[in-house]
């Protein structure tokens, strides 16, 4: 019986995924020496998108890749483009790049940071796929020698990749039209930011406690594999990143790992069992954990299901604690006249949403 109800799991695991519709976004940052505020905005705010974005539906398969543009030591042979990671779902492994970012003086080339990222990047070859670039900075974005800025925005949209343009300055700049014609070019959005103001962050009486459930959620997590070691030791220093930055930003991430869209199948077996071409019995027994070694295959069922209980527990707490914390920050911007409309996060969520909903996502 026991086996039967774990088939049907499976079964039903593999059905969940399959449903899944994939959004690609890959962010281009200006890391040029005025783009600090940038910069942190991003670490700041990369877990409260994640989490924007995981409430939709139907279930998204969200993959982040990152790219970095305008500072001298990415090489001029690449315009200045450097490639920090190709579109994934670990989502910590993307975080790991972002987090040690600074910036220097350089050549900013929209183009070219542009081109790498419809040239280069595994995009989804799903026909229902959001597949988006979004690529922000505060210089010309015509300015590129090599390639005409407008000819590579339409290369990107008849690839199927929506372009959307973020100006840190104020729209009424005269280089702000650059910057919304890349955008219409490639069926995108334009957004002007106050990159070193806009960012909205809300210490909150839940902060606390989500980092601990944060903490907590660890001990659910099955390390196995060759990816044992690094994929632990990752998440560790992920939840030590945004807490260093603020306790809003731990938090977010707190609620980011109780979304579906926290993924940890190349190293946890928890997750890798909803892979639906994962199968248990043709794991390695030195790949396991020491304590599953001397396990029999349906005591290693029976541990991981528990883990998974454990850690569906802990995300409901999470979420029902995320709630309220949203909702206090609601009611602070409320009362201090504050807004998001000069934010990053704001800035990228907008477009996202909205383009998400012409792809049949809907937000609850």
């Amino acid at each position: 019986m026991k086996t039967l109800i774990f088939v049907v799991a499976l079964a039903l695991a593999a059905t969940a995924f399959a449903e899944e519709r994939p959004i690609d976004l890959v962010i281009c940052l200006d890391t040029s020496g005025s783009m600090q505020g940038l910069i942190e905005a991003a670490k700041q705010k990369l877990w409260d998108i994640v989490n924007e974005l995981g409430r939709a539906k139907p279930k998204p398969h969200l993959r982040v890749g990152l790219y970095v543009y305008g500072t001298p030591g990415y090489g001029a042979e690449t315009g200045y483009v450097k490639k920090l990671i190709d579109l994934t779902d670990d989502l910590d492994s993307v975080y790991a790049q972002l987090t040690p970012l600074r910036t220097d003086g350089g050549e900013e080339y929209v183009a070219r940071v542009t081109r790498a990222s419809v040239v280069e990047q595994p995009w989804s070859k799903e026909k229902d796929a959001l597949k988006i670039i979004v690529v922000a900075g505060n210089e010309t974005a015509t300015q590129d020698p090599q390639f005409p800025v407008l000819d590579i925005a339409k290369q990107a949209i008849t690839a199927g990749i929506i372009v959307n343009t973020i100006y840190c300055g104020s729209p009424t700049d005269g280089i702000a039209p650059g910057w919304r014609g890349v955008a219409q070019a490639a069926d995108g959005q334009f957004a002007s930011i106050d990159q070193n103001n806009g960012t909205v962050v809300i210490a909150t009486p839940f902060d606390q406690k989500l980092t601990e459930l944060s903490g907590a959620i660890n001990s659910t997590y099955v390390a196995y594999g060759v990816r044992a070691g690094e994929g632990r030791d990752n998440q560790l220093r992920m939840d030590t990143a945004p807490l260093a930055a603020s306790p809003s930003a731990s938090a977010g991430r707190a609620a980011a790992k109780a979304s579906g869209q926290y993924r940890n199948y190349h190293w946890d077996l928890v997750d890798a069992r909803e892979q639906k071409e994962f199968n248990l019995a043709k794991v390695k027994e030195e790949e396991l954990p020491a304590a599953m070694q001397k396990m029999t295959l349906e005591q290693r069922q029976t541990h991981l299901d528990e883990k998974s209980k454990a850690r569906a527990d802990l995300q409901k707490q999470i979420t029902e604690l995320n709630q309220q914390r949203q909702q206090f920050i609601a009611e602070e911007m409320t009362k201090g006249g504050q807004s998001t409309d000069k934010a990053f996060d704001a800035a990228m969520l907008d477009a996202i949403r909205a383009q998400a909903v012409k792809k049949q996502f809907r937000f609850e």
